[in-house]
């Protein structure tokens, strides 16, 4: 094999995966350079490097021109730079809450501390007592509290590990209504379940807003309910060259309102493009066969002798000539595996189930004849669920013991029960103190009255 044809096989092998990068910055934290700062905001500004010769910069050396004739030659001085971080400095300054940070000694020698916070101190020394000087004193005074938090952090005794947590809650604390998304997290996390749905704990937004899988996903689900809703009706079937075009135009205008990314909205559409094709085909075999009835609907069912619900938002329903229901959910990502599917992944067989308890009310109680998974990511793909492996009536009753299981109260929501794997870090893992025990460890129950 030649090396341009391996890299050509080499390439073709990696486009057939998705790899993310697990690890990422702190979502609430942002690191702005000095004109990014001076034209955004923030609750805490951090300036740090308050030290002469980073803060301000020291100009650098000119081995051809000195300042005379740069100026004769109308070119900026050195010093004008410098005056432009003073303006820096003064902006950022004028904060909400300012933290003014610098090194004492860098590799080689003690630092001299930024002509601006000499400045700054200069001022409010020459204030009177009772004013700048005293200032002065308590910004010192918080700075030293914070060194020495720091400080004691080094200097922490040691610590008895924490074990593997499995909090016992009160009955009545516990959830009575999941959906049917996180029905595999009660299986593989539970802890992640009680940290969400019984300490009522969220994930904050991050500061920076990134086009990631989960806004992709949504978009997408947007742009499927659409086309779908939008179809033409009581006329022959769409060519696949006018559906293909109908389709993309659908999708520029949900990334375009969602997603205020220019590449990323090109990349994601050349991706659904690339799909598009073979997505319309089998469309057009389902078409013949079923007529959507509902998109992107919620319904749900109670078990009453519980006292808990189940809730469902189905991505798409459809009914066929003889009534039955075909049960549909877009995969943006990769489908579960049909190990996955029987032993974790409930989501579309409980879907189905709520389907034929009459959970969604424009249907009423209906056979579901088929699922299936729509992967639409990188490749268009069929993923056909069975509901027969095992059957509905038992994937319910194996349903219910689970949730009557967690209403018992020495039943704890054990951290990590059954996770799949630990490359990406879940939310709720530092919660559980997670890497000061390992999978191996015994759980710990603990009665949370």
């Amino acid at each position: 094999m030649h090396p341009g044809e391996y890299a050509h096989l080499f390439d073709r092998i990696m486009q057939a995966a998705e790899v993310r990068d697990p690890l990422r910055p702190h979502p609430g934290i942002m690191i702005w350079g000095t004109i990014e700062a001076r034209v955004q905001g923030a609750d805490l500004m951090i300036l740090a490097g308050l030290n002469e010769g980073i803060w301000p910069k020291s100009p650098a050396p000119d081995p051809w021109l000195n300042r005379e004739m740069r100026r004769q030659a109308g070119l900026l001085l050195p010093d004008r730079q410098i005056g432009l971080s003073a303006h820096d400095f003064q902006q950022a300054t004028a904060g909400r809450e300012v933290i003014l940070s610098r090194s004492i000694r860098d590799d080689e020698a003690e630092t001299v501390p930024s002509r601006w916070l000499n400045r700054l101190a200069n001022l409010l020394n020459g204030l009177p007592a009772n004013g700048g000087r005293a200032a002065l004193e308590e910004m010192r005074q918080r700075g030293r509290l914070m060194l020495a938090l720091a400080k004691a952090f080094e200097k922490a005794p040691p610590m008895k590990k924490a074990g593997r947590p499995s909090p016992c809650p009160p009955v009545e604390a516990r959830p009575k209504e999941l959906p049917v998304t996180r029905i595999q997290t009660l299986i593989r996390d539970p802890y992640a379940i009680y940290a969400q749905y019984i300490l009522r704990l969220h994930p904050l937004d991050p500061l920076h807003k990134s086009p990631d899988p989960a806004l992709r996903g949504t978009l997408l689900h947007r742009v499927f309910e659409r086309f779908i809703k939008e179809r033409p009706r009581g006329k022959p079937p769409e060519p696949l060259e006018e559906a293909r075009a109908r389709l993309l135009v659908i999708a520029e205008e949900v990334f375009a309102e969602g997603a205020p990314w220019p590449s990323a909205r090109h990349l994601w559409l050349a991706r659904l493009a690339g799909i598009a094709d073979d997505f319309l085909r089998a469309e057009r075999a389902r078409l013949a066969e079923s007529e959507p009835i509902l998109t992107e609907k919620k319904g749900g069912t109670t078990i009453h002798d519980l006292g808990f619900t189940l809730t469902a938002r189905a991505d798409r329903i459809d009914l066929d000539r003889e009534g039955r229901a075909l049960l549909y959910d877009y995969k943006s990502g990769k489908p579960p595996s049909t190990k996955q599917q029987q032993h974790f992944d409930k989501q579309l067989p409980l879907t189905a189930a709520i389907i034929e308890r009459g959970g969604f009310e424009k249907l009423g109680p209906r056979e579901v004849r088929a699922a299936c998974y729509l992967a639409i990511g990188s490749a268009y793909e069929e993923k056909p669920v069975p509901l027969d492996d095992p059957p509905l009536e038992r994937t319910w009753a194996e349903f219910k013991s689970l949730i009557a299981a967690y209403m018992r109260p020495e039943k704890g929501y054990t951290a990590c029960r059954a996770i799949e794997g630990l490359r990406f870090v879940q939310p709720y893992q530092h919660l559980a103190r997670f890497g000061e025990w390992d999978l191996t460890a015994e759980a710990e129950p603990e009665d949370m009255e």
